[in-house]
């Protein structure tokens, strides 16, 4: 039996384009984040963009807080 695996989506280059459009750097995204109690390196955060690390719902949020957008904004093309 040949079973299928479901890929993830992959909002990363939404989120990159997200922080280009508020003219922040991947070191203020995630001093901005720490700031609002989310532990995250310049390093890790460059993860996120770049898909190789799943995004927590709480990561998601504050994201949205930062960049002052929507959800959908995440998903878009997706």
């Amino acid at each position: 039996m040949d079973q299928k695996i479901k890929q993830d989506l992959c909002i990363g280059a939404n989120i990159r384009k997200l922080r280009l459009k508020s003219g922040l750097t991947q070191e203020q995204v995630s001093i901005k984040l720490q700031l609002d109690g989310i532990n995250m390196s310049r390093d890790f955060y460059a993860h996120i963009e770049n898909g190789t690390y799943n995004i927590r719902t709480s990561e998601l949020a504050a994201l949205r807080r930062l960049f002052q957008c929507h959800y959908d904004d995440f998903f878009q093309g997706i």
